[in-house]
Order: structure tokens, then sequence, then C-alpha cells
């Protein structure tokens, strides 16, 4: 079974449906045709022919920090859905928060195991990014950081955290944080500094002992909680970069008999199942992580079609979610 007995099945021609297979223009009355016949008979196109044809692989790698992150995987599913419409197949690469791998993934993915394209879901930038960046021969998108001179697409980080720290402040009095590594910059520097922005607004000055930094996982939420219970007894509301770690915080929280929200308020980030869950519920920011993916695809999608598609960038928007974890 080949292209030719599928063109005689549907009654047209090869050419249309060479153009069907790589998404071209096929009216829809032929569309349909063309692909119940290719249902039926289970014909399966020969991608190496297909990339003779038209120099592309239908491949597009996507780099990934860790696989056990449900806002990479919310945005991995929006990525896949987007591709997987427009007849591209997905190489995903997860790198373990290894930044060595990383441009190593970005070499590869331009070198023997070739793509049409590459998403990069980034959470730091080196030198060695910086190189491979321009080396690329392959448009690329940078999903969830903002950098200067590439298409990416990011979430407002910043001002998410700070006007959930706000609301939070109203009934507070000694406030402490729960940050990460601010390499990361979104999720570490720009989530750091909206917390103390809204801080210095609502006039408290956050000591560095009440400034703490962690992994993203719920046990380090617990032992920086823990922590936190040592050097700032008084701690009375704790924001937390992530909703794991939020979640973590809860834990230590309830170990040590301390109510939520009455003794402490714990506030998150990422409106993950958790947060809709834990007990009590947490208050917390939703991030349109699947949107932001799709977006991220789409982009993509339109400059391996046209590599003079200029550089575009997207800041994604917010809601906060007010739950039983804050007074």
């Amino acid at each position: 079974m080949d292209i030719n007995d599928i063109a005689r099945r549907a009654g047209v021609s090869r050419a249309t449906v060479s153009r069907y297979l790589n998404n071209g223009y096929v009216s829809q009355e032929k569309r349909n045709l063309i692909r119940r016949i290719i249902q039926e008979t289970g014909y399966v196109p020969s991608q190496n022919a297909q990339q003779l044809r038209t120099g592309k692989t239908r491949l597009v790698g996507v780099i990934i920090p860790k696989i056990n992150s449900q806002s990479v995987s919310r945005m991995v599913a929006g990525i896949t859905d987007e591709l997987a419409q427009n007849n591209y197949h997905v190489v995903l690469a997860n790198t373990k928060n290894d930044e060595s791998l990383e441009v190593e993934y970005l070499n590869m993915f331009c070198g023997r195991h070739h793509v049409d394209g590459i998403i990069l879901i980034a959470t730091v930038f080196t030198p060695e990014h910086e190189d491979a960046f321009r080396a690329m021969d392959v448009p690329l998108v940078v999903l969830g950081q903002q950098i200067d001179g590439y298409s990416c697409v990011y979430h407002n980080d910043y001002d998410a955290i700070r006007e959930l720290t706000t609301l939070v402040l109203a009934k507070a009095q000694r406030p402490a944080y729960l940050g990460v590594l601010e390499e990361d910059l979104a999720a570490g520097k720009l989530r750091h500094c909206g917390f103390l922005d809204a801080c210095t607004e609502a006039g408290f000055v956050v000591p560095p002992e009440a400034q703490l930094v962690v992994d993203f996982d719920a046990d380090s939420g617990f032992f920086g909680a823990e922590h936190l219970l040592r050097n700032v007894p008084d701690v009375d509301t704790i924001v937390c970069a992530t909703d794991d770690i939020a979640f973590g915080a809860l834990m230590c929280m309830r170990e040590y008999g301390i109510r939520v929200p009455e003794d402490v308020q714990i506030t998150g980030l990422g409106d993950s199942l958790l947060s809709q869950i834990s007990h009590p519920s947490l208050t917390t920011v939703h991030l349109a992580y699947k949107t932001s993916g799709i977006e991220a695809a789409q982009m993509l999608l339109a400059q391996m079609d046209d590599k003079d598609t200029p550089i575009s960038q997207i800041k994604m928007g917010y809601q906060i979610y007010g739950r039983n974890s804050m007074r």
C-alpha cells in the first residue's frame, strides 16, 4: 500500500493525497474521504520519503527540567496537544535539572538527531546556553522564562506573588518566605522580589532568618517551615514559592500542632491538585501552564512554517484563589 493506492481508492490525484499528508490545502470533502481511506487501510506514510520531499522530520524537541512536576506536565500537555493537531511528534528530553545536560540536548537536537524546532522549558541560562542558542539552525521557543532576543512564553511571576502577598499581609504581623534558588529567574528571583516589595509597601521589614531557600518539593517545604519555627518563633504567615513547598509547610504545622490559618497563614503558587485537596485548602495563584504550552507550540509552528516570522514574546496572566489557609 502506497500513496498511489490511496489516491486510486479515493478517486483523487496523487498530488492531492500528498498535500493532505503534508497539511496543505485540500477541500474538506476530499480531506474526509482521504482520512477515511487511510484509516480503513491502515496506511502509514513513509517518514523518510516525506523528509526527503519536504525537508522536514515532523519532529519537535521538547526539553524539560524534570518530569515529576505538575506545572511541567501541564505545559507539556498543552504543547503535545497542539503539535499533534498539526501532525508533529514530540521527542521529550528530561534533564533532571542538569544544566550541562540541557545544553547537550540543545546541541543534539540540532545535530545527529535533527528536529524541525525546539521548545525549551527553561529554568536557568548559562553562557553555554547562549552559545548553543546562537549555533542553532532551527527555530527555538523558550517557555517559562523571558529572554531577550528569542521568542518566549512566560508567566507574570513577580506580580502574581506580589499581589498574593499583599492580600495575606492584611492580617499578618510576622511574615516569612520559603523560596527557591534565584538562578531560576522566574520561580526564584522574581517571586522573591515580588514578596519583598509587597512587604516593603505594607511597612514590613523581613529579616534574613525569615527568608529561606529550599528545593521545589514538599519535603523541603516541611523542613523549611520547621527551620522558620525554630528561628522565627512568632512567624504567623509563610508565603511559599510553589504549592509543593506550601504543602510541606502545611504538613509541618500539623506535625507541630499549629493551626492553619488561625496561628499561621500559608500560601502557595501554581494551583496544583494538592492545593485543592489539602486540609485546609491552599490559598494559591493559578498560572495558565497548559495554555502557555499551547501558546509556545503555536509560536513554534509559525516559525517552522516561515523562518522569517518575527520574534514574539507573550506574558501570561494569573488568577488568585483565596482559600482556607489564609485568614
